[in-house]
């Protein structure tokens, strides 16, 4: 089963036990809307990708670690596009969670997948009740306050913004999660991969914020401009693009040379080097007539 299929996999059956029952078939069905089509879920492609190498010696758990993981993210998502925050009418090329369903139920939509992926976790446990555990305090750690994705929108809302500690909490969390909780479901000390999640989760900001400055709406598939139009401090308007893409690079053989030494480390390092080549936006000559 390749990862996007064992991920997609995890993901539907983890939505199926928040539709079960006699739940309200709106709310229900927002719950698949928001998570599907899927996108890149590079998240818990990285989280798969670690626990794979250092063993998987779990899957039952990794696969839950993946599908909690990635309910955050889409919920970040529908709670990012609301009127209150980002005001975005689309989402992965189709009308955001309170567009197609309203405010309210993008609003509960959000919460629901929150309160699922730690469900999700609990259900876990009964295959390993430590690193579940485990697991659950990572996510929640990097999912709040004070350095989790709440974090980093409650940053946007401060006259005087801490950009490193913005951009590690607006993105870096939940790739510090991504390798940190792939360790955990492999029953690995989660402590030697945060070096590599916060370098991911970097090159990611950077990459976004050259995609936001330099591609249309049609091609992102969500809004562009969103940094200029919220005033948002960004590594374009920070270095240019050039630089902003010479930044990327940097941080991409970093996070490289930060993998922990480990069985499958090789196997690693490559899937990092094919997300850095999916993560650089344009490449370097018309980056260069783009500055």
């Amino acid at each position: 089963m390749g990862l996007q299929t064992r991920i997609n996999a995890a993901v539907e059956s983890a939505i199926h036990v928040g539709q079960s029952g006699s739940a309200p078939s709106k709310l229900s069905d927002a719950l698949h809307y928001a998570c599907t089509p899927g996108g890149a879920r590079i998240r818990p492609t990285i989280l798969l990708s670690v626990a794979m190498a250092c063993g998987d010696d779990a899957p039952e758990i990794t696969n839950a670690a993946a599908a909690a993981l990635e309910l955050i993210h889409c919920a970040s998502l529908v709670h990012d596009d609301l009127p209150c925050f980002d005001d975005a009418d689309i989402r992965r090329g189709k009308p955001s969670v309170h567009r197609a369903y309203s405010e309210p139920l993008a609003v509960l939509t959000g919460d629901s997948l929150i309160i699922l992926a730690f469900e999700i976790l609990a259900r876990a446990a009964v295959h390993s009740p430590d690193r579940a555990v485990r697991l659950i305090r990572t996510l929640s750690h990097q999912s709040g306050m004070p350095n989790g994705i709440c974090a980093g929108q409650g940053w946007e809302s401060e006259a005087k913004i801490d950009l490193s500690a913005y951009h590690r909490s607006k993105t870096g969390a939940l790739f510090i999660a991504a390798t940190q909780m792939g360790a955990i479901a492999a029953g690995q000390d989660e402590e030697p991969w945060f070096e590599l999640g916060a370098r991911i989760g970097e090159a990611f900001q950077v990459a976004d914020d050259l995609r936001d400055a330099l591609y249309d709406s049609e091609t992102l598939g969500k809004p562009a401009g969103q940094d200029d139009l919220h005033g948002r401090p960004n590594a374009v308007s920070q270095l240019g693009v050039d630089g902003a893409i010479s930044r990327l690079r940097d941080i991409l053989s970093g996070a490289i040379s930060s993998i922990p030494s480990c069985p499958g480390e090789a196997q690693l390092a490559e899937m990092v080097r094919l997300q850095a080549e999916a993560l650089t936006p344009v490449p370097a000559s018309r980056a260069a007539k783009a500055g």
